[in-house]
């Protein structure tokens, strides 16, 4: 069984909380037996997959695998085109690790998400951009070293897709069982 989870901001990527009063999925009802694959961070939000396949997480994630996961980042400031082609070609530094090359662009018109709550900080002088971000790599909080490295800090991360499966019209804490057509999406590059 595979899960496609829409998760939201400020839950834990994991069913046990670390400190008292965390949400943690364990609220959102799943089947018992399946696990997280991969992981979002406490603050990102977006498509999350969870399994009671052994095996799967390993087959999705390998880096040598290159299933794209595609992500939009809310950052501060206007990203240069320098900027796009320094994320794109690959090689930003991020904690003695070199990225992968990438796919990286503005989105224009920006996407109609739901506002986050608690929503991100707003600056009035400093205006915010989207980027489309699609990696085949994943390591810790990647998009926001990322896009700090080239001097656009992150504000908000969403996960929409990995592969060809896009997190489509689930809403914010809503998942559903996947069947054997979007199965075969996640594994479309």
């Amino acid at each position: 069984m595979v899960i496609a989870f829409h998760k939201p901001y400020d839950v834990l990527c994991q069913f046990t909380p670390d400190q008292p009063g965390q949400r943690t999925l364990a609220e959102f009802g799943f089947p018992a037996g399946v696990y997280p694959v991969g992981r979002l961070d406490l603050d990102s939000e977006g498509l999350l997959l969870l399994t009671d396949e052994a095996g799967f997480n390993h087959r999705l994630l390998n880096p040598a695998a290159a299933h794209p996961r595609t992500y939009w980042a809310q950052v501060e400031g206007c990203p240069t085109a320098e900027a796009l082609e320094r994320l794109a070609r690959g090689g930003v530094e991020i904690q003695g690790h070199r990225t992968r090359p990438c796919g990286a662009c503005l989105l224009d018109p920006p996407p109609a998400v739901a506002p986050r709550v608690p929503p991100v900080r707003f600056r009035q002088a400093i205006p915010t951009t989207w980027l489309e971000l699609q990696l085949t790599e994943g390591k810790n909080r990647q998009v926001r070293r990322m896009t700090a490295a080239v001097g656009f800090p992150t504000l908000r991360l969403i996960r929409k897709a990995i592969g060809g499966f896009a997190a489509g019209s689930l809403v914010e804490g809503a998942w559903e069982v996947l069947g054997p057509a979007a199965l075969r999406e996640i594994w479309r590059k």
